[in-house]
C-alpha cells in the first residue's frame, strides 16, 4: 500500500502523528539552549612550562624546542605555535576539527612526561590546558557606591561575588579595580643599619610569630582537651609590638624600625566607569550553558543585590546575550515573516482560502518537527541553525504545492476527492522525492566541510536536511488527507466578502495576463534555442567578469554596538602616566562619540613581573542601533585620526565584537590581517618585519599596522661578583633573595580577620628603594655577622628587557598585523601581495599570509569542493530518477544561473562575497535544480500520458508549473 493511500485511509492516525511531532518539537524547542554560534570545542592544547629567571633565548633552547619536537609526533597535529618569554614557555598544539581532545591531551601528556628527565631540573613541571571559548565573559558590570575604594572592593568580594557565582550556569565571576587591603611593613634602611638588622630577620620573625599551632591532647578528669597555641595577629598593634631582637637588654620592636600601615596593595591597574573610578565585574558561564538563560538569571540576581544594598549600584555595561537574543530574534522573525509571505503568495496564485490553508499547515508541522531532531543531536538555537530554518522555509512549501496542484487537476477532471488525492499524490511522488533528494544532495557536502567553516555550517546543513525530510513526509501524508476532506475544485469565492471576490477576480486577470505573456516568451524561447543558450552563456560569463569587482572576505562585519580603543605607551611607562593619558583620550572620546551609552576604561594590570602598566583599553558601549546614524565601524574609523596625541604613542580603534570569536578561531586574534616572517635570525627578521609593515601601511584602507615583536621593558640587570660573594659566604640566590625582598617586597605572612586573608608585605619604605642610589646602599648581611653595601658585590647594567620569541611549526616567526576599513579583505591582500613581490628577502627567510586570510582560503577551497561534490551527487540522483545519462545534463545547465543571480545581487548591493554568500549560492542552486526537476518530470509525464510532442509538452509543462 502506498503512503498516500494509507494516510487517506487512516486520517486519525496521521492527525495524531502530527500532534505527537508538534508536541515533541515544542518541548524540544523549550529545552534547546540559545547561543550566538554553535558550541565549539577549539582543537588546541597548550603546554606551559615555567623556568623562573631565564631569558627568552635560553627558554627557547632548553624548553620550547624540546617540547615542540616531543609533541610534533602526536597523531592529528596540524600546527604548532610557541612563545618563549622570560621564565615561561608556551607551546600551542592545534589539531584538526573534531579531534577527541581528551585522547590528544593524554598523548601529549605521555610525551611531555617522558621528556621531563631531559629538561632542566629547576624548571617547573609542564601543565596542559585547553582553550575554551566559553571562558570569554558574557556579561560586564560596573559597581559604584558611596564607600571608599578599599571598602567597596572588599564588600564586592565578600557579598557580591559569591551570589553571582551561585547563579545556575555561572562558572566564575571576576573583579577588577578598586583597592585591595594589605598590611604593609615599611622598613627604614637607616634604622635597620643602626640596629644591625636585616630584612630577612624581620620576615622570619613575623612568619614565626603569626602561627596557630596544635600542641596535642591533655587530660582533664574524664575529658580530653586539645591544647593549641594561638599566636595569629588580631590587629595591627600586635604586629608593631613584635620583638625582633634585643640590643643592650632593650627589646627592638617592629615599630622601632618600620612603619606598619593598614593600607592597600600597590596600584598597578585602574578602572574608570563613565568617567569615574569604579570596579568592573565580569561573569563567565559554564561550558555548554545557555548564554541567554545565564545572563537573564544574572540580571535577576543583580536586581536583588541592588534591592538588598541601596547604597550600592551594580550596572550592566556589556551583555553578550543581548546581541545573541537580537540576532536570534531577527532570524526568527525573518523565518516567521518568510512563512507569512509564502502563504500570501500562495493565496495570490491559488486564489482559494482552503487551498492556501492546506499548504500553510505544512510549514509549522515541518518546522516544529525539526526541533525534535535538533534536540536529539545536541544542537543549539543559534544564528546558524535558525538560519537553516529561515533558508528552508521557502523550500518547505514546494513539495506541498506540487502535490496540491496535481490533486486539484485530478479533481477538475471529475475524480472523487479520495481518488484524486491518491492518484494526484502518487503521480508526483517520484518527482518530489527526487527534488528533495537533489536539494539534500546540494547541502549534504557541507557536512564534509573541514576547518572552522565546517564547524560553523554543519548545523545549518543538518537543519535544512531535517526540515526538508519533514516537509516531504508532510507532503506525502498530511496534504493528501486534507485535500481529500477539504479541497474544493472551484477557485471562486462566491458568497464571501465582496472585497475578497474583487481581489480574486483582479488577481485572476493579472495571472492570466502573466500566463499569456509567459506563453509567448516560452514559445519564442523554444523557437530560438540557440539564441537562449548563447545569451545564457554570455550572461554567465559577464557575471564572472563582475566577480573581481565584488570583493571577498571570510565573514561580513556585524555591528554589535561596541567600539574598542587600545592605547599603548612605550614599555615601562608608569601606571600614573598611562592613567593621565587615558583621561585625555577619554575626553576626546566623549566629545567625538555622542552615541556612547557607557564607557569602561581599564588602565594597566599584572604584577611587576609581567607589567602592562603602559597599556589602556577603552570599551565604548553604544546606544541601540536604531537610535544612532553611524555604525560601530564608522565610529571606529572616525576616531583613528583624532587620537594621535604624542610621538611614540600607539592607538588602535576597531569595532568591538564583529566576529571576534570567528577571527580568534581562525588564529588571527583581534586583527584581521596577519603576515608571518619566518626565519631564525631575530635581528634580520625584525628588519624585514619593519619593511613589511611599511608595505602594509601604504595600502589604501589599511589601519593599525604593527609588528608583533615589541621592545622590552627597560630594566637594570644586576650581575653578582661571584668571587667576592663566595669569600663572604654568600651565593647568587642569597643576594637575589635579599634584593627581591628589599625592593619588590616579600609576603611574610597573612593577616586573618573575619574569615578573610590579607598579605603582610615587608619591604623598605618608598624613599629607600625607589632610586638606584638607595638600591646600591641596601645592606647585605653575611653569615659571618658583617654587613656590606650591595654596591660592593653587584654590578649594574642598564638595558632593555628581553622580548618574547614566537615560533610556528618549529620556525621562528615575527607577525605584522593590521586591520582595514572601507575595502574588502581580498582586494587588500591582493595589493599587499603585489607590494611584497618587490621586497628583497634573504634565502633563509619566507613571508606567508596567516590569520583570517589563511582561513578564508581554506574555507573557499572547501566550499568549492562541496559545490563540485554537490553537482556530482545531484547528477547521480537525477540519472537514477530519469534512467538517463543525458537528461540530468540538461538540468545541470541551469546551475550557472544561481551564480549569475548571486553575483548580480552582491554587485548591486555592494556586498562582499563571503562564506555566507557561498552558502546562499549553494542554496539557490538547489532551488533552481528543484524547479528544473519538477518541470522535466512533468514534461515526461505529459509525453508518456498524453503523447504530446516534446516542444508542446515543454511549453504546456512550463505554463502549468508557472
Amino acid at each position: 500500500m502506498s503512503l498516500p493511500r494509507f494516510a487517506i485511509r487512516r486520517p486519525v492516525t496521521i492527525a495524531m502523528s502530527c500532534a505527537v511531532a508538534v508536541l515533541l518539537g515544542a518541548v524540544s524547542f523549550w529545552n534547546l539552549p540559545v547561543d550566538l554560534m554553535p558550541d565549539v570545542e577549539f582543537p588546541t592544547i597548550t603546554v606551559s612550562t615555567e623556568y623562573t629567571g631565564v631569558a627568552p633565548e635560553e627558554i627557547e633552547t632548553l624548553l620550547t624546542r624540546p617540547v615542540e619536537r616531543a609533541v610534533a609526533s602526536v597523531p592529528g597535529v596540524e600546527e604548532i605555535t610557541a612563545t618563549s618569554s622570560e621564565g615561561n614557555s608556551r607551546v600551542q598544539v592545534r589539531f584538526g576539527w573534531g579531534t577527541n581532545l581528551d585522547e590528544a591531551a593524554n598523548e601529549i601528556r605521555t610525551r611531555v612526561d617522558r621528556l621531563r628527565r631531559t629538561l632542566p631540573e629547576d624548571s617547573e613541571p609542564s601543565t596542559l590546558f585547553k582553550f575554551d571559548p566559553s571562558q570569554f565573559p558574557i556579561l560586564w558590570m560596573a559597581v559604584s557606591g558611596e564607600r571608599d575604594p578599599r571598602a567597596l572592593r572588599q564588600f564586592v568580594e565578600d557579598q557580591v561575588l559569591y551570589r553571582l557565582e551561585q547563579v545556575p550556569g555561572v562558572a566564575a565571576a571576576d573583579v577588577r579595580g578598586g583597592l585591595r587591603r594589605e598590611i604593609q611593613v615599611n622598613l627604614s634602611l637607616e634604622r635597620l643599619q643602626a640596629y644591625s638588622l636585616s630584612i630577612r630577620n624581620v620576615v622570619d620573625v613575623l612568619r614565626q610569630e603569626n602561627l596557630n599551632e596544635p600542641v596535642g591532647p591533655v587530660k582533664e578528669g574524664e575529658f580530653e582537651l586539645l591544647l593549641r597555641t594561638q599566636g595569629e595577629f588580631q590587629n595591627v598593634a600586635q604586629i608593631e609590638n613584635i620583638v625582633l631582637a634585643v640590643r643592650g637588654n632593650i627589646p627592638v620592636h617592629v615599630k622601632d624600625v618600620a612603619k606598619v600601615e593598614d593600607s592597600y596593595e600597590e596600584v598597578r591597574e585602574m578602572v574608570r566607569v563613565d568617567g569615574k573610578p569604579g570596579i568592573r565585574l565580569s561573569v563567565r558561564k559554564q561550558s555548554g550553558a545557555n548564554t541567554v538563560a545565564v545572563a537573564h538569571a544574572v540580571h535577576e540576581e543583580l536586581a536583588r543585590i541592588n534591592s538588598d544594598y541601596p547604597d550600592l549600584t551594580v550596572l550592566p555595561l556589556m551583555d553578550q546575550s543581548t546581541f545573541i537574543q537580537n540576532s536570534i530574534d531577527n532570524v526568527r522573525n525573518s523565518a516567521i515573516f518568510g512563512s507569512i509571505l509564502a502563504i500570501l503568495v500562495l493565496f495570490v496564485f491559488l486564489r482559494n482560502v482552503r487551498s492556501t490553508l492546506i499548504v500553510a499547515i505544512s510549514i509549522p508541522v515541518a518546522v516544529i518537527s525539526t526541533f525534535t531532531l535538533m534536540f536529539y543531536n545536541d544542537f543549539t538555537l543559534n544564528t546558524m541553525s535558525f538560519g537553516g530554518l529561515a533558508l528552508g522555509v521557502g523550500m518547505l512549501v514546494d513539495n506541498a504545492i506540487v502535490v496540491l496542484e496535481n490533486i486539484f487537476r485530478h479533481r477538475e477532471s471529475g475524480q472523487s476527492a479520495p481518488e484524486a488525492a491518491v492518484d494526484g499524490t502518487s503521480e508526483v511522488s517520484t518527482a518530489i522525492v527526487a527534488s528533495t533528494l537533489t536539494t539534500l544532495a546540494v547541502f549534504l557536502p557541507l557536512v564534509f566541510l573541514q576547518g572552522m567553516s565546517g564547524v560553523m555550517f554543519q548545523q545549518l546543513a543538518y537543519v535544512i536536511a531535517f526540515a526538508l525530510i519533514s516537509s516531504l513526509i508532510v507532503a506525502l501524508t498530511v496534504i493528501p488527507v486534507l485535500c481529500a476532506k477539504y479541497l474544493r475544485v472551484d477557485r471562486g469565492t462566491s458568497g464571501q466578502h465582496p472585497r475578497l471576490e474583487r481581489f480574486v477576480h483582479r488577481t485572476g486577470e493579472m495571472l492570466d495576463q502573466i500566463d499569456a505573456e509567459y506563453q509567448q516568451l516560452i514559445h519564442w524561447a523554444l523557437s530560438h534555442r540557440r539564441t537562449v543558450f548563447t545569451g545564457t552563456a554570455l550572461v554567465f560569463g559577464a557575471s564572472l567578469l563582475l566577480l573581481p569587482l565584488v570583493g571577498y572576505e571570510l565573514m561580513p562585519e556585524s555591528d554589535e554596538g561596541e567600539v574598542r580603543v587600545n592605547v599603548e605607551l612605550p614599555s615601562g611607562s608608569r601606571v600614573e602616566t598611562t592613567a593621565e593619558l587615558a583621561e585625555e583620550v577619554e575626553q576626546i572620546l566623549l566629545r567625538e562619540v555622542p552615541e556612547i551609552d557607557h564607557m569602561l576604561v581599564e588602565v594597566g594590570g599584572g604584577g611587576w613581573r609581567e607589567s602592562v602598566t603602559h597599556k589602556a583599553e577603552f570599551r565604548l558601549m553604544l546606544v541601540p542601533q536604531k537610535d544612532r546614524s553611524r555604525s560601530s565601524m564608522e565610529i571606529a574609523s572616525s576616531l583613528r585620526p583624532k587620537l594621535t596625541l604624542r610621538p611614540g604613542l600607539r592607538v588602535f580603534a576597531r569595532a568591538g565584537g564583529g566576529n571576534f570569536l570567528m577571527r580568534r578561531l581562525a588564529g588571527g586574534g583581534d586583527d584581521r590581517i596577519a603576515i608571518e616572517i619566518r626565519g631564525h635570525d631575530m635581528q634580520t627578521a625584525g628588519e624585514i618585519a619593519l619593511a613589511v609593515q611599511d608595505v602594509v601601511a601604504a595600502v589604501d584602507g589599511v589601519t593599525d599596522a604593527q609588528v608583533s615583536r615589541r621592545e622590552g621593558m627597560p630594566e637594570m640587570v644586576v650581575r653578582v661578583d661571584r668571587d667576592k660573594a663566595a669569600s663572604m659566604g654568600l651565593n647568587v640566590t642569597d643576594l637575589a633573595d635579599s634584593l627581591r625582598t628589599t625592593v619588590g617586597g616579600r609576603i611574610a605572612s597573612m593577616f586573618r580577620q573575619s574569615g578573610n586573608e590579607y598579605n603582610i608585605l615587608v619591604r623598605l619604605q618608598a624613599e629607600d628603594r625607589l632610586s638606584m642610589e638607595s638600591v646600591e646602599r641596601i645592606p647585605i648581611y653575611t653569615p659571618i655577622g658583617t654587613t656590606v653595601d650591595a654596591s660592593t658585590l653587584l654590578h649594574m647594567e642598564r638595558r632593555e628587557g628581553p622580548v618574547s620569541i614566537e615560533r610556528k611549526n618549529q620556525e621562528r616567526i615575527v607577525r605584522v598585523t593590521a586591520n582595514f576599513d572601507g575595502r574588502d579583505l581580498g582586494s587588500i591582500m591582493t595589493d599587499i601581495e603585489a607590494g611584497l613581490r618587490s621586497l628583497p628577502l634573504p634565502p633563509e627567510f619566507t613571508v606567508l599570509f596567516g590569520g583570517e586570510y589563511e582561513e578564508q582560503q581554506k574555507a573557499f577551497r572547501g566550499l568549492m569542493f562541496c559545490l563540485i561534490l554537490a553537482v556530482l551527487l545531484v547528477y547521480m540522483v537525477m540519472a537514477a530518477q530519469f534512467e538517463s545519462f543525458k537528461d540530468p545534463l540538461i538540468i545541470l545547465f541551469s546551475i550557472p544561473l544561481a551564480t549569475v543571480g548571486v553575483v548580480l545581487i552582491l554587485f548591486v548591493t555592494k556586498t562582499t562575497f563571503n562564506i555566507q554568500a557561498f552558502i546562499g549560492a549553494i542554496m539557490l542552486a538547489g532551488i533552481v535544480v528543484n524547479n528544473a526537476i519538477v518541470l522535466v518530470d512533468y514534461t515526461n509525464l505529459l509525453r508518456r500520458r498524453d503523447g504530446l510532442p516534446l516542444l508542446q509538452a515543454v511549453e504546456l509543462a512550463g505554463r502549468r508549473r508557472l
